[in-house]
Formats: C-alpha cells, structure tokens, sequence
C-alpha cells in the first residue's frame, strides 16, 4: 500500500516534501557535510529520485535558497499595513521577519549561513532576496523622512545607508535570537526598533550627527 501511495503523490507536493527535507539537512548539517541520502531517507524517498526530480547536490540547494527567499520576502511584506504609519510599519515588518526566522531557523540557516559560504551560484541568489528586502525598507525610512522633511523630492541616496544598516542589524539579531534561549520574535523586533526608532527620528527631524574635521582627528 506505501509504495503505490507513493507513486500517486502529485510530483509538485512530493518535491515540496523533498525540499522540506533538504532544507533541513543543510540547515543542520551545512552544504557541504549535508548527504543526498540524508535527505532522501528524510523525505520517505530513494536516492535516485531525488536526482530524478532536482538533479543535483547543487540544483537541490539552489532550489531551497530560492522558495525560503520568496517565503521570506512575502512574509515581511505582507505584515504591513500601507495605511499605517511609519514607525507602525517598520514595527510590523520587523516583527513579521523575526517570526518567520524564528519558526523557519533551518530555512534562517540556509539563507543567511550556509548560502552566503559556499560561493557562487549561491551567493548570488541571496544577494538577491537581500536587496528585495532593502528595497522595501529603503521605501518605508524614504515616505518617512520626506514627510518629516516636508520635501517630496529627498532623494533616495540619503536614507539607502540606513535602510542597509538596519537590514544587517536585523540579520545579526535574528542569529542571536535564534541560538539564545527565551527571546522571541516580539523581543528582537523591540530590540531593534528602540535601538534604530531615535536614529532614525533625528534623521526624519533633520538632525544629523556630523564628523569633526579630519584636521580635528588625531592621526593613525
């Protein structure tokens, strides 16, 4: 009866149970110590099919990376509200990317340790999802800041340094959540809001900290 139920299951839900099973090989065992016969065994499936269908070590983690970083993506976009305000916004999306790492840490893994050590095509296929998520924050600070400035056309140059900072304080804070017992995702959102929220009100205030002269500055 098992092996004729496997012989019916739809090739789109079977590669989906193969992929659930890669990302947790390679989430728990890295690319390169992660075997094609782990994840064969762990999907209920012989070897050959998991060729079959995905063709190698390396198509098989090509194609985790890239269903992880669409979940991902789609998590924090749709976890916010356009109707609301700024910090309301950032909040949501904060909080909507700590969720989805927290209850995905193997997918977290995939996509922000394993992914980015291993080369390319890998590499670049992160990179990917990454600028789509600095692009929609770059968008929240940006409405934020022209209205704050009452200037329509501030130009996106003088918030995209932000946006990149806070996109990287939020990956290093969602490994730190991650491997440290009894913070959650409401935790590391708050986190990171009261350490960016006053930046960035100076930034949308118009006050900025500036460098002393480097004539200033001690040498070295």
């Amino acid at each position: 009866m098992g092996a004729v139920k496997t012989k019916r299951m739809p090739r789109a839900v079977r590669e989906q149970q193969m992929l659930d099973a890669a990302v947790r090989t390679f989430g728990r065992r890295g690319y390169m110590a992660a075997s094609m016969d782990e994840v064969a065994e762990l999907a209920g499936v012989s070897k050959p099919l998991v060729y079959l269908y995905l063709n190698s070590k390396e198509d098989l983690f090509t194609a985790c990376i890239r269903r992880e970083s669409a979940a991902l993506v789609a998590a924090i976009r749709s976890g916010v509200r356009p109707d609301l305000p700024a910090d309301r916004q950032l909040w949501d999306g904060l909080r909507a990317f700590f969720t989805h790492t927290s209850h995905y840490p193997d997918a977290w893994s995939v996509l922000h340790l394993q992914a980015r050590t291993h080369g390319e095509p890998f590499a670049s296929e992160v990179a990917a999802m990454r600028a789509d998520i600095v692009a929609f924050v770059t968008q929240l600070i940006l409405v934020a800041a022209r209205e704050a400035h009452r200037d329509p056309d501030l130009p996106e140059s003088e918030v995209a340094g932000v946006a990149e900072a806070l996109v990287g304080a939020a990956e290093s804070l969602a490994d730190w959540a991650n491997t440290t017992p009894g913070v959650s995702a409401r935790q590391a959102a708050a986190t990171l809001m009261n350490f960016a929220w006053a930046g960035l009100g100076d930034l949308r205030e118009g006050r900025r900290w500036t460098p002393p002269d480097a004539a200033q500055e001690p040498s070295g």
